[in-house]
């Protein structure tokens, strides 16, 4: 089973990418350029990484000492993903980009994530030099993020610290000036770094010349104490080999150290490292410390952060998506194939009739509608925020905001929402397999490994929760709820007037109107703790509403185009479509009950009562 025809309706018929070309930045593009991509990467993806995803799930990334082994496909298949441009897709011309939508580069990405999502792509180093390329000085931009979309350097996030985890206002990471004049470096004023970073993704590897990781640290003050709290936080760029003004290696290795690799679950073929910040085991100049360059101004640092940190949630969401699709079409392979049983009904015991197939069991149907609906459904939203970011790009003044304040409402469920439900696609997945799907033999037990780190990193279930509850439903007002909530209505009053459609436009109008009241339940008392402590729960129904009007949407598209809706690509969208009205949607009042109570049930529980 292919990817590209929902891929292909997703982009050309529902999010009309081809309309792009429309904008300056986008005209010399077509749908033939826009093929040709989806071509490549697709054909990359099938030679360079599908045939090696259980390889690199066995030979783990192992340490000699002194430099970290991955197997030869993890480096084949970097160089073939460099070399085909997409690290700088989206980039100027002028930088040896191509100026790409990034509606088009996250549909072609999604090719490698479920090839392979171990051996990775770029969405790290991509994301670490897009933040460098808006945050970072001239000569950064030239000589660190220029070589990141090159594929000479690969780029990590360094954040989380061993007894910090995601509270980053407890980091404990120091930055001290180097010398008088440390203000007078070029590329940045220069800082010595002292700490231990966590949970650091290709913190070390020999996949590139270099490795540009951009770790948060705090400056002290003027009594030597580090500032409380978020505030103090600055961003530096500490690379792992000294370069001069010229992107060129001086041969000198910076002070950043491995202090182990991270054993995991799954996500197995990338190297997940704790990193040792200017310990002295490689002294810059005879002097201890990691040499790191400011970016942006001193404590400014997490807000500069949070433009690689969106940019990766959204990254994980696809990610979890692909994962999920991958199950997919494995458990609906095995389906089709797998002879096991006898029809209900008059006869069903007798042992003498033939078997058929188990995608003949209404159970076993069940459990692939829920797969497509979960996984479909999410790729849909990911492409969704995908064209936001194009739109707040290259959009007029009003539609471009818009975009970014619903980008802003909609992250949190697009890094969410797949991460859950996507991994429940992947479980099912392993279920239809029966006891086969329990064991190495099938890759569908891989998949649900891989996909379980989803809900952890770059933010865990509660953060996200938290996210969307305590400040993005609010922000500005609650102006990009009421954006969303806008568009949700206009797809609802279009569905009201589709036969087919008229009684899920009722339900979602429903759901919608009781998200809307416990958003206003939560917050009556004004008490965060009263809020939030159903967070999870609302973003969950949250979740859910928005994936039943991304598929209501859908469904309206398909039925445009066939109207009688008697293909066989549009008869399963329509299935999708009532599957997660019937079965998914239901479950939000559950959900919102809770939030709009202000049930306090799990908050006020005594610590001895477990």
């Amino acid at each position: 089973m292919s990817l590209r025809p929902t891929l292909d309706f997703l982009l050309y018929q529902w999010l009309n990418a081809e309309s792009l070309n429309q904008r300056q930045r986008f005209a010399d593009h077509s749908r033939e350029t826009f093929d040709a991509v989806l071509d490549t990467c697709e054909r990359i993806a099938r030679e360079k990484y599908a045939p090696f995803n259980r390889l690199v799930d066995t030979q783990e990334p192992k340490f000699d000492g002194e430099k970290v082994i991955l197997p030869q496909a993890t480096h084949d298949a970097h160089k073939a993903y460099a070399e085909s441009g997409m690290l700088s897709a989206a980039q100027d011309y002028d930088i040896g980009g191509m100026q790409l939508p990034y509606t088009v580069e996250a549909a072609a990405n999604a090719f490698f994530a479920m090839a392979s999502v171990s051996i990775g792509s770029g969405m790290l180093t991509t994301g670490n030099a897009n933040l460098l390329m808006v945050h970072g000085t001239d000569l950064q931009k030239k000589v660190f993020a220029l070589n990141e979309f090159a594929g000479r350097f690969s780029g990590t996030m360094c954040l989380s610290e061993p007894q910090a985890g995601s509270s980053l206002s407890d980091v404990m990471t120091r930055a001290v000036p180097d010398g008088a004049d440390f203000e007078a470096e070029p590329l940045g004023a220069r800082y010595r770094l002292r700490g231990n970073k966590m949970w650091i993704s290709s913190g070390e590897h020999e996949l590139t010349e270099n490795i540009i990781h951009l770790v948060l640290a705090k400056i002290p003050g003027a009594d030597g104490k580090l500032i409380p709290g978020t505030k103090g936080i600055s961003l530096f760029i500490v690379p792992k080999k000294m370069v001069n003004t010229r992107g060129e290696l001086t041969g000198e290795r910076n002070d950043v150290a491995l202090a182990g690799l991270n054993h995991k679950l799954g996500w197995r073929g990338t190297t997940n490292t704790l990193l040792n910040f200017g310990e002295g085991k490689y002294p810059v100049g005879g002097q201890a410390g990691a040499v790191g360059y400011l970016v942006g101004k001193p404590h400014e640092g997490l807000r500069c952060m949070f433009h690689m940190m969106n940019e990766a949630r959204i990254g994980v969401g696809l990610a979890a998506t692909m994962l999920g699709l991958a199950g997919y079409h494995a458990s609906l392979d095995y389906a089709k194939n797998r002879p096991q049983g006898r029809p209900l009904g008059v006869g069903g015991k007798d042992a003498s009739q033939a078997q058929i197939r188990i995608i003949e069991h209404a159970d076993v149907k069940r459990m692939l509608l829920a797969q497509k609906a979960y996984c479909e459904g999410a790729l849909a939203l990911e492409l969704y925020c995908a064209r936001l970011v194009d739109e707040q790009h290259t959009a007029e003044a009003q539609a471009a905001d818009d975009a970014r304040l619903l980008l802003e409402v909609l992250t949190p469920i697009a890094k969410s929402w797949p991460s859950e439900w996507c991994l429940e696609a992947n479980s099912l997945a392993i279920q239809i397999h029966g006891g086969y799907g329990y064991t190495r033999d099938f890759p569908v037990e891989q998949y649900w490994r891989d996909n379980r780190l989803n809900m952890i990193h770059e933010g865990t279930h509660g953060i996200q929760a938290t996210d969307l509850l305590g400040r993005k439903v609010l922000m500005e007002g609650g102006r990009g709820l009421a954006l969303l909530t806008a568009r949700i209505g206009a797809t609802v009053e279009r569905a009201t007037r589709v036969p087919k459609l008229a009684d899920h436009a009722r339900a979602l109008g429903k759901a919608l109107q009781q998200v809307g009241s416990a958003t206003q339940a939560a917050w009556a008392t004004g008490n965060p703790v009263d809020a939030l402590a159903n967070a999870v729960p609302y973003m969950q129904a949250f979740g859910h509403t928005v994936l039943a009007w991304i598929w209501l949407d859908v469904a309206l598209v398909a039925l445009e185009a066939d109207a009688t809706g008697s293909t066989a690509a549009t008869q399963g969208k329509l299935a999708a479509t009532r599957y997660f009205y019937h079965y998914e949607l239901p479950k939000t009042s559950a959900w919102l009950n809770v939030v709009e109570s202000r049930d306090l049930t799990c908050a006020d529980l005594p610590e001895k009562a477990f």
